[in-house]
């Protein structure tokens, strides 16, 4: 049963406000990552710990100047379809809420799991992309 709407709209918000695309079906997803280019997906989650750092995390990130080309969201909990399909495109990687694939045409080149998220500040992670940014998004 997916999550609340009302429940889980200001952490939708707090990407779509920064232009964060949302990938709300299995469709939307796979026309995104067949996009040529960079892209961020982030598996956005209402888990309070993890996904409390992340959002901050990827809004910090965003802010450098090398950046993916594409960057976009699927809410785990409650995009139930787009979720599914975003974590089968990448098969090798157990299925991680919240979580950010950084990927390269369509090759996964950086992935954040939940456990490098969990118990550190939105500034460590955010490091962490910016350095993923540097090498895998720079001309």
């Amino acid at each position: 049963m997916p999550y609340d709407p009302i429940l889980v709209q200001p952490m939708r918000d707090e990407l779509t406000r920064l232009g964060v695309e949302e990938l709300l079906d299995a469709d939307a997803v796979d026309a995104f990552v067949k996009r040529p280019g960079t892209k961020l997906i982030v598996v956005n989650s209402v888990c309070g710990c993890a996904a409390g750092m992340a959002r901050p995390a990827v809004t910090l990130a965003l802010r450098h100047a090398v950046r993916p080309d594409h960057v976009a969201s699927v809410f785990a909990g409650q995009d139930l379809e787009a979720t599914a399909k975003a974590r089968s495109w990448f098969p090798d990687v157990p299925p991680s809420s919240p979580s950010i694939f950084l990927v390269k045409d369509q090759e996964l080149v950086a992935f954040v799991p939940r456990h490098r998220i969990e118990n550190r500040d939105a500034a460590s992670i955010a490091f962490d992309l910016v350095e993923a940014f540097d090498a895998h998004c720079a001309a």
